[in-house]
């Protein structure tokens, strides 16, 4: 076997029984692992992080069912190839013969009208599909496609099945078993492979590589300091598919969150430099305004939808531009989290009191036995009063008059508590 070969190549399982990890699809008794089993396999799309098996499992279905198998990457695929492709599977429907499987590695690139061009030969059955993803397929995803698939999420490695994979790379591939390497330390080989199976591999032949000579009796031992040294000289500052990725946004967020738009707009170079989704970006900065700037102000939320739309249209490398506008605009503006607080203590409200009935009053009332049963009867319609407000209870009776928004200190939530007090009177006195 080539040296050359990636461990990851070489170490790649071939059946379900060799694979690690996902024991909620492919476990025992597992829905996934039913499916295979049963031959009768359904267009789906694989949502997780890199290095959970996707790709694998995909491979592993084409082999066990022996079925054609055939490959795109929406990074380097169009239109054409995806019409070359079904006009091959085409010409593969032989008698019986269950219908080829197109495997495409991160799906969610493809464009509309890429997506659009699969749905044919997916209602058909002229395919079937497995998809890949390592972002959420109700976004990226059509809707036409994605209710033709079913959705299964794949986990990030947990420590213990890391362990197993450090044993088989060790122990079982054909190259590494002829040194004798020792383990003395591995919480590191754990923690920068974030739960990513490949990056794992990776690691363990950089630092084997790097200490390796041509004779074969040499004894190898992986220390935390070893990794850490080996990746500073080998890994990327930003890798958008693996734990940078999640802590940069993180950064990112927090610094908005803060009032810092410096290291707002620092992190933000960061994540454009390295490559990052400006989309995924986009989608952050509408959820922060949402949740960290809120009610303080509204306009947040406007500007941060603005800027998902243009960055839609736009794309790179112009779209740093609207995300550095819309980052320092958030970063510098007033922050509330009280809409957010609002729903968690509503949720949990319900949670502690079920589904209460909704008070009569305020019930809808569509038809005349309804209307005999009191639905409806006494509601107060607001317009009808001065000011268009009245009072009455829309909460159910066990938890009447119960507050579940509290307005905090910053200007646009002062004015909505002194109106709130105006209305409610003593409800809000506090």
């Amino acid at each position: 076997m080539a040296i050359n070969q990636p461990l990851a190549d070489r170490l790649r399982p071939k059946t379900l029984d060799e694979f690690i990890g996902q024991e909620h699809l492919v476990g025992q008794d597992a829905v996934l692992r039913r499916i295979i089993e049963s031959g009768n396999i359904p267009s789906f799309i694989l949502w997780g992080p890199p290095g959970t098996g996707k790709t694998t499992l995909a491979k592993i279905i084409a082999n066990e069912h022996n079925r054609i198998f055939f490959t795109l990457s929406a990074v380097h695929s169009g239109v054409k190839d995806v019409r070359e492709t079904i006009e091959k599977a085409k010409k593969q429907r032989f008698f019986d013969a269950p219908n080829p499987i197109l495997f495409i590695d991160e799906i969610h690139r493809f464009s509309k009208s890429q997506q659009d061009s699969l749905l044919s030969a997916v209602e058909q059955g002229i395919i079937t599909l497995i998809g890949a993803t390592t972002e959420n397929p109700s976004f990226e995803v059509i809707s036409p496609l994605l209710s033709r698939c079913q959705v299964y999420v794949l986990e990030s490695l947990s420590e213990k099945e890391l362990e197993k994979l450090l044993h088989r790379a060790t122990l079982e591939d054909l190259y590494l078993k002829k040194y004798k390497i020792t383990i003395q330390e591995k919480n590191d080989l754990f923690r920068y492979s974030g739960g990513d199976a490949r990056k794992l591999y990776n690691i363990i032949e950089l630092v084997v590589n790097s200490e390796i000579a041509d004779d074969s009796g040499k004894e190898i031992t992986i220390t935390n300091e070893k990794v850490k040294k080996i990746l500073q000289q080998h890994i990327a500052f930003y890798d958008k598919n693996a734990d940078q990725h999640y802590d940069i946004i993180s950064a990112f967020i927090k610094s908005i969150r803060g009032g810092d738009p410096n290291a707002a707009v620092y992190w933000l170079a960061r994540m454009v430099e390295g490559g990052e989704d400006p989309k995924f970006i986009a989608r952050r900065l509408v959820i922060l305004a949402a949740e960290d700037v809120g009610l303080a102000n509204p306009n947040a939320l406007l500007m941060a939808n603005s800027c998902f739309d243009a960055v839609e249209r736009i794309g790179w490398p112009e779209s740093r531009i609207i995300l550095s506008e819309a980052a320092i605009y958030l970063a510098t503006s007033p922050k509330s989290n009280s809409a957010y607080q609002a729903i968690n203590d509503a949720q949990q409200q319900v949670k502690q009191t079920g589904d209460l009935s909704v008070p009569l009053n305020i019930r809808n009332a569509p038809t005349k036995l309804m209307k005999e049963l009191g639905y409806g009867k006494d509601y107060k319609y607001a317009h009808h009063y001065e000011g268009n407000f009245v009072q009455e209870e829309f909460l159910p009776e066990k938890i009447s008059g119960r507050i579940l928004y509290n307005p905090q200190n910053n200007k646009k939530e002062q004015d909505i508590l002194q109106r709130l007090k105006n209305w409610w009177k003593n409800k809000y006195n506090y």
